[in-house]
């Protein structure tokens, strides 16, 4: 059990550096909450300790980019089930739809995993059962000309965290801090 917040703070960084890169990670698909209340599953793709950024991607035409851009506060909420911690991240978020870290990010991603972008937007009524994908790419993954059209679609959500609320169940007594940017406290679970 950790004694300093010192120790819980690289606590933090290290279960979301890994969560970033390792996705059997238990805390690799944190929660996602934007300020109109809405909450969803998402795969944390990046952390930057530095700057205490967490990096999602995301489709532009999700209702989740208005809403952020509309009010930029956003919740993050990750369980380690096995460690017995749940880490509540606030912060703001902020899309990105151009730039370096974007085309790196698009980059780095699959072609399998673009297509998702070449779609109907997410939440398109359907008349029926549909992954939103064209018909042509159901279960194929497309080439790089045929994933132009997707690019436009895919931007990244990072999070600017503020504040991480740090939680450690344990039968022999739990544990919470508050952490900040400029510090922290224990509080009482």
């Amino acid at each position: 059990m950790y004694e300093t917040l010192d120790e819980v703070r690289a606590d933090i960084a290290a279960r979301l550096a890994a969560a970033a890169s390792d996705r059997r990670s238990p805390m690799h698909t944190p929660v996602v909450a934007t300020a109109d209340a809405d909450a969803r599953v998402m795969v944390l793709r990046g952390f930057d300790p530095a700057n205490c950024t967490l990096r999602f991607h995301t489709d532009v035409r999700s209702p989740k980019v208005a809403a952020i851009e509309a009010d930029r506060r956003v919740a993050v909420v990750a369980y380690d089930r096995d460690a017995s911690v749940q880490l509540r991240l606030r912060g703001a978020g902020r899309i990105e739809r151009v730039g370096a870290a974007v085309d790196t990010a698009w980059a780095a991603s699959t072609n399998f995993a673009r297509r998702c972008y070449l779609g109907a937007g997410p939440g398109a009524v359907s008349d029926a059962p549909t992954s939103g994908l064209p018909e042509q790419f159901e279960g194929v993954e497309p080439d790089d000309a045929e994933l132009l059209p997707a690019r436009e679609n895919f931007a990244l959500l990072l999070v600017e965290v503020a504040e991480v609320d740090w939680f450690s169940l344990a039968h022999t007594g739990h544990r919470r801090a508050l952490l900040t940017r400029d510090g922290g406290q224990w509080i009482a679970p």
